[in-house]
């Protein structure tokens, strides 16, 4: 969804990421889970932190710190697990994605929004709806659904069937 489609106030729930603030729609929030234990997965990619139950379920855990090519979440007090459903293969999926901090729901005005940089071709910005400003700090939103690639979003499938089969 691009910038163009942002023509209503929206809320969005805002999390650190080092010293940057993102932002996702609360939509696609489920719920804001303290730290939990962490069951991690042999030979998978780093950025796949392994899985934990929620209420039953096995739900895969990203470390987004990664995905962004920055250093490793570190454990604190305010680390949490940001749950969000995002769209898998045409197919509604659950995730956890670590965050440094959880900030708070803002709502947005659609004058609030800019549009995401244009970097280039080698630089992959699909995944940013747009930048929010408030308060004179940017908030990078976040399209959940196109934040990982094509190679993760196989590893994330992938960590699907297993957990299926373990089941």
């Amino acid at each position: 969804m691009g910038i163009s489609r942002i023509t209503e106030t929206r809320q969005y729930l805002t999390f650190k990421l080092g010293n940057e603030v993102f932002a996702t729609d609360v939509a696609k929030v489920r719920e804001v889970l303290d730290l939990t234990s962490i069951t991690s997965i042999p030979r998978t990619p780093a950025f796949l932190s392994g899985v934990i139950n929620l209420r039953g379920s096995v739900v895969p855990v990203v470390d987004l710190r990664l995905c962004f090519e920055m250093s490793k979440t570190e454990s604190t007090r305010n680390t949490c697990i940001v749950v969000v459903e995002m769209m898998l293969d045409d197919e509604a999926t659950v995730i956890g994605a670590l965050a440094d901090s959880v900030e708070e729901v803002v709502d947005l005005e659609p004058d609030q929004i800019q549009p995401a940089p244009r970097i280039g071709t080698r630089i992959r910005t699909d995944f940013i709806r747009g930048m929010g400003k408030r308060d004179n700090q940017f908030i990078m939103i976040l399209d959940i659904d196109r934040v990982f690639s094509e190679e993760e979003l196989a590893v994330l499938h992938a960590s699907e069937s297993h957990k299926e089969a373990a089941a």
